[in-house]
């Protein structure tokens, strides 16, 4: 099939990479903060989960996307909240603890769906989604400038966390105690530095930052599924933190890797492609394993990640 591409086709894919790619934007950033700070959040995708439950419903029952996303970020929090305390009060296996969560947030955002929607099933459950913000002459620039900067609010604020989470971590006091209790808690906590709270703060911002991907994903949708509609973007996100080597800018642009990968296996089912659907399907995770077996001899963690702290211990 003859292929035209135009600067109006190059535009939509920007737009479609980055609207596919910043819900897993959003919660790899979460998870370096949180893994910076020594703590494994594998429930990512659970609390992305909960985070789309929650900013849908409110979305689709009071009309206020902006409050359905605080609302998913709140649900986050709470969950990361959850995890900080099994993991770090009660010291607990953080793989374990993560899973734990994940599986919280598969069964909770499942069984919320049923209750609240249970009258819905049957029929579409569609939602306005968010308004376009286009900036004056920026979005007027040939090819890039309308996929670039004609955005809803939400694609705008993941770059604008980006660029808050690369000073705070970089050029902030917390920030460096965040990479301190990652690195070496006992000398953190020898200085002053409370790892307990710093651990629990960076946990906490991650998971928010995790429901926020969520809600976005739900809500640029424009329908939410009742099952699964994460699909593993959770896991990617987690992935793109080793992607990324622990930095934020690599792990947040590692994401538009995968969003270019899922739109890719949606164009070869649209022009009708004689690679089977379910291969198409699984593109973007093999695509993450080949990733991951590249860089893995470069990649150093944080010295004290999944290490539970424990005072008296060490």
């Amino acid at each position: 099939m003859a292929m035209i591409v135009d600067a109006s086709s190059v535009s939509e894919l920007i737009a479609a990479i980055i609207a596919l790619s910043v819900p897993m934007a959003f919660a790899a950033l979460g998870e370096v903060i949180s893994e910076r700070a020594g703590v494994i959040n594998l429930g990512t995708e659970g609390v992305m989960l909960v985070g789309a439950i929650s900013a849908f419903s409110i979305s689709f029952f009071h009309h206020d996307n902006l409050f359905g996303v605080l609302v998913g970020a709140a649900c986050g929090a709470l969950m990361g909240l959850l995890l900080a305390f099994v993991s770090i009060s009660l010291r607990q296996d953080q793989v374990l603890s993560g899973l734990g969560i994940y599986f919280l947030g598969v069964g909770l955002s499942g069984f919320l769906y049923d209750i609240i929607f249970s009258s819905q099933i049957g029929s579409t459950i569609r939602i306005s989604g968010l308004p376009e913000l286009p900036i004056p002459l920026l979005s007027q620039i040939p090819v890039i400038g309308d996929s670039l900067f004609s955005q809803d609010i939400i694609e705008y604020l993941a770059f604008v966390t980006l660029i808050l989470i690369i000073i705070v971590v970089g050029r902030t006091t917390f920030g460096l105690n965040i990479r301190a209790v990652g690195e070496n808690p006992s000398a953190a906590d020898t200085l002053g530095v409370s790892v307990t709270k710093i651990r629990y703060a960076a946990v906490i911002i991650g998971a928010t930052l995790a429901g926020i991907g969520g809600a976005y994903l739900a809500l640029s949708s424009h329908a939410f599924q009742a099952e699964n509609i994460t699909a593993g973007r959770g896991f990617i996100a987690v992935a793109m933190v080793y992607f990324g080597k622990w930095r934020p800018a690599r792990a947040f642009f590692g994401t538009f890797l995968f969003g270019a990968a899922y739109l890719l296996g949606a164009f070869f089912q649209v022009v009708g492609s004689i690679i089977p659907y379910y291969f198409l399907l699984m593109v973007p995770y093999v695509l993450t394993l080949v990733v991951l077996v590249g860089i893995a001899r470069g990649a150093r963690p944080p010295s004290a990640l999944g290490v539970p702290y424990n005072r008296e211990g060490g």
